[in-house]
């Protein structure tokens, strides 16, 4: 055979076995194997940490949901509280804020009950400046009573609620006193 004759190659086992390939590929395809492996590993990784946001964000945002209700809806003292100051009918316990007892409900009841009664036999000064005193408590309970519906939970309204209803009583308690004793308060 001469060099510009070619050999015609009827089978691969006519092939030389010893000829290697000019450059070997196999340790590029391997790095890129491998490079897209810890891409897709990195990514799966990156994924699981956005899912697990979601989720603890799905969480805080379900337990805020029902906190919201809890407070609104199941607590006491979350709704407004309608009292009404007739002199026959004692306030009901504000919710919330402040619990009358029954031992206070009675003497409430029985002292407004005998407010009249007592108011005649005061001087008309005297029975004037109660009156306006009574008027004053009973529009302060109810603003704070408005004030606590919008704020159920401000202690300092609350607190200020209990001295305005103990204030009420110790009106009510000496014009009961003076009353019966047939002095001035």
């Amino acid at each position: 055979m001469t060099a510009g004759e070619r050999d015609v190659i009827s089978s691969l086992r006519q092939l030389p076995r010893d000829i290697a390939p000019p450059r070997d590929l196999w340790r590029g395809i391997e790095a890129q194997l491998g490079a897209q492996k810890d891409a897709a590993v990195t990514d799966n990784r990156a994924q699981r940490f956005r899912r697990a946001r979601w989720i603890a964000a799905a969480a805080v945002f379900a337990a805020l949901a029902v906190g919201i209700w809890i407070g609104r809806s199941v607590l006491p003292g979350s709704h407004p509280v309608d009292l009404r100051f007739a002199q026959s009918t004692p306030p009901e316990a504000v919710q919330g804020a402040y619990m009358m007892d029954a031992k206070y409900v009675r003497e409430r009841a029985a002292l407004v009950q005998s407010l009249e009664a007592q108011l005649a036999t005061l001087p008309p000064e005297t029975r004037t400046k109660v009156m306006a005193s009574l008027t004053t408590i009973h529009d302060s309970i109810r603003d704070l009573e408005a004030a606590l519906g919008r704020d159920p939970t401000n202690a300092l309204l609350q607190e200020l609620l209990v001295n305005t209803y103990q204030d009420e009583m110790r009106v009510l308690t000496a014009v009961h006193e003076a009353g019966g004793a047939g002095k001035g308060i």
